[in-house]
C-alpha cells in the first residue's frame, strides 16, 4: 500500500452538506498505521503455520531443535539487517527479509509445541493478542508522552537479558518466575511506547519517497513486542498448571 505525500496546510472537504473537512495527513496516517499493523499480522501468521508444522513433524523438529543455536543466530542476524538497512534497502529486499524471518522465528517456536499442549498455548495467545490490543490502542490515543516511560523499559530490557542468560547456569526457578513477570510488564510499556513513537513518526514517514520501508519497520517492532509478551505469558501459564 502506498500513500500520497501531503503538507499539513492540505485538506480535502467532503459531505458539502455538513462542511466536514478531514485533514489529508490524518487520512495517510491511519492508512500507514493499518499497513503496519496488517504486516505485522501477516508475519505473525507466518510464525505461527511454520512452528506448527515443525512442531507437528518429529523429523523436522528433530533437524531444527539440533541446530537451534544456528537459527536463533540466523534470526538475529536478519533482525540486525532489517534495522541496518531500513534507509538502504528497497521495500521489496526489506519485506522478503521479514517475511524469511518470521519464518524462522517460527522454526525455533516449535518447541513450544514439545513443551505445552495446544489448550495453553491457544490461551496464551489470546491472553496476550488481548494485552497488545489494549496496551496499543493506550499508546495511539493517550496524549501524555511515553518517552521517558519508554527508554526506562529498554534500559529495564537490557537488564532482563542480562539476567536471564546468568540464570540459564544458575537455574533459579524463583527468579525465573520473578523474570517471567518482568517480562510481561517489560513488554506491556514497550508496546505502548513503540505504538505511540510509530504514531509520532508516521507524519515524517508520509513525506519518505518510499513508505514501505516503514511499514516493514514499525511491523517489525510490534511483532517483537508481540512474540516476546507471548512467550512470557505462555511460561506464566505453563508453570502455574504445574
Amino acid at each position: 500500500m502506498e500513500f500520497d505525500n501531503y503538507s499539513k496546510e492540505e485538506n480535502v472537504r467532503i459531505g458539502s452538506s455538513e462542511g466536514q473537512v478531514i485533514d489529508h495527513e490524518k487520512v495517510a496516517l491511519s492508512k500507514y498505521m493499518t499497513s503496519v499493523y496488517a504486516k505485522m499480522c501477516y508475519a505473525l501468521i507466518l510464525t505461527g503455520v511454520s512452528a506448527w508444522i515443525v512442531g507437528h513433524n518429529e523429523k523436522l523438529w528433530s533437524f531444527f531443535l539440533g541446530n537451534f543455536w544456528l537459527f536463533a543466530i540466523a534470526e538475529l542476524g536478519f533482525v540486525f539487517a532489517i534495522s541496518a538497512g531500513i534507509q538502504k534497502f528497497e521495500a521489496k529486499t526489506l519485506n522478503i527479509l521479514f517475511v524469511i524471518y518470521s519464518i524462522l522465528n517460527g522454526l525455533t517456536l516449535s518447541s513450544i509445541f514439545l513443551v505445552y499442549d495446544l489448550g495453553l498455548i491457544e490461551t496464551a495467545f489470546f491472553i496476550t493478542a488481548g494485552t497488545f490490543g489494549a496496551c496499543s490502542a493506550v499508546g495511539y490515543f493517550i496524549k501524555k508522552d511515553l518517552s521517558t516511560i519508554g527508554r526506562i523499559a529498554y534500559f529495564l530490557l537490557i537488564g532482563l537479558v542480562i539476567a536471564s542468560i546468568v540464570n540459564l547456569f544458575m537455574a533459579n526457578t524463583q527468579l525465573e518466575w520473578i523474570l517471567n513477570y518482568a517480562g510481561v510488564g517489560i513488554f506491556t510499556v514497550l508496546t505502548a511506547y513503540d505504538t505511540q513513537k510509530l504514531k509520532n513518526g508516521g507524519f515524517h514517514f508520509l513525506a519518505e519517497e518510499d513508505q514501505q520501508r516503514w511499514v516493514i519497520y514499525g511491523a517489525l517492532e510490534l511483532y517483537l513486542d508481540f512474540i516476546n509478551l507471548f512467550l512470557y505469558i505462555l511460561r506464566i501459564l505453563g508453570r502455574s498448571r504445574d
